[in-house]
């Protein structure tokens, strides 16, 4: 793609106003909800499209699942760590990169924005019910006795809020008995 197909293919995608040529074969695309940069290398072979996703401190616990999510979600746009943030980052050889296969990339970078922590919290959370489901089997629970043991949990005060009201335990507790149901034969 050459610089002007770029330029091109952003105008599509934003405002005008939005679009700043910040030095020749660099971008940046300012909105109400993120700040987008798009290089291209000092030799225009190479182009990176760059999105801040949320600061490194906030990620931090969950360095592994975003591992895991370029490994087996992100498709052709990746996160990456730079900087004190996590970053999604697409690059690509500018000589074979078409505004097509731009567009969508940017438009996954903008939902890897969207998503924040929410997909990486979500697997975190799934591996770890995953492993309480595998102790639970270890000890020769099942899924009935797995459950009642979280139930008392939450009402000796040893999981959840201690002031929690019943009706908000209960509606944890669903959720709880939801994702262990549906877990519980995967492993």
């Amino acid at each position: 793609m050459t610089p002007e197909e770029i330029a091109g293919t952003l105008t599509e995608l934003f405002d005008t106003s939005a679009i700043n040529a910040i030095a020749p074969g660099s971008w940046q695309v300012d909105t109400s909800t993120f700040r987008l940069l798009v290089l291209l290398s000092e030799d225009n072979t190479w182009l990176r499209v760059l999105l801040p996703i949320i600061p490194a401190e906030s990620g931090q616990p969950f360095l592994g699942q975003f591992l895991e999510a370029n490994f087996d979600d992100t498709q052709e746009v990746r996160y990456a760590l730079s900087e004190g943030v996590i970053w999604g980052v697409f690059q690509h050889d500018s000589g074979t990169l078409v505004s097509p296969d731009l567009s969508n990339a940017i438009n996954r970078l903008i939902s890897l924005h969207q998503a924040g922590l929410d997909n990486v919290f979500n697997q975190f959370i799934q591996s770890r019910i995953r492993q309480i489901i595998q102790a639970a089997k270890q000890q020769g629970q099942s899924l009935q006795a797995t459950m009642q043991s979280l139930e008392r949990f939450y009402a000796e005060g040893l999981m959840g809020d201690i002031n929690q009201t019943s009706e908000a335990r209960e509606e944890v507790l669903a959720v709880w008995r939801r994702q262990l149901e549906r877990l519980w034969n995967e492993d």
